[in-house]
């Protein structure tokens, strides 16, 4: 990305030692821990034993997501698997981030995901009821490749998991239609 659009879109950065509890702060929010597999109010000491144990991971990249120099949300790259050019990935946001910050995580980390780590396929999964993700992905070009029927056990019952996936040459079609549109919003 060009500086220019750098300054109007955000980037992804390594997350410094001191970001930890900031990330942590946000991950227990109600409104993300209520979207992801594991819902518990995470300790500190949990998240920095869980932290240490990514650290030394080669299949994993965690990522804080700022812009205009302001830490604004998580963005994560699990399963990496260099030899088959594929990966998973999911973000959250910080509570306080405006609308628009979601578009922005993703289009870094899709530019990320091809760019950086040249892969041929991102896939992501989303808890069913979680359909403003799940549009979100597929605005920006995701596939529906499958529902897992019933495979999440949540408080009394089970939910589906959308599977979606999107290759690199889909990517590349949909790219500047989409940057395109994030820099009108972001002049907005």
């Amino acid at each position: 990305m060009t500086e220019e659009t750098e300054s109007k879109l955000g980037r992804l950065r390594a997350i410094a030692p001191d970001e930890l509890e900031l990330m942590l702060t946000w991950r227990n929010a109600p409104g993300v821990r209520a979207n992801m597999y594991t819902r518990h109010e995470i300790s500190l000491q949990e998240h920095l034993a869980w932290w240490a144990r990514v650290q030394q991971r080669t299949d994993q990249r965690y990522f804080m997501y700022e812009c205009n120099s302001q830490p604004l949300g998580i963005v994560a790259f699990n399963g990496i698997d260099i030899n088959n050019g594929n990966s998973e990935w999911a973000f959250y946001a910080s509570p306080e981030a405006t609308k628009g910050t979601g578009s922005r995580m993703e289009f870094c980390a899709l530019e990320h995901a091809f760019h950086e780590l040249q892969l041929h396929k991102l896939c992501c999964e989303v808890l069913s009821f979680n359909s403003a993700v799940i549009k979100l992905h597929q605005k920006f070009g995701f596939k529906v490749e499958g529902i897992l029927r019933e495979q999440h056990r949540l408080d009394d019952g089970f939910v589906d998991i959308y599977r979606l996936g999107i290759f690199a040459s889909e990517w590349q079609v949909g790219r500047d239609a989409m940057l395109e549109k994030l820099l009108k919003l972001s002049t907005n």
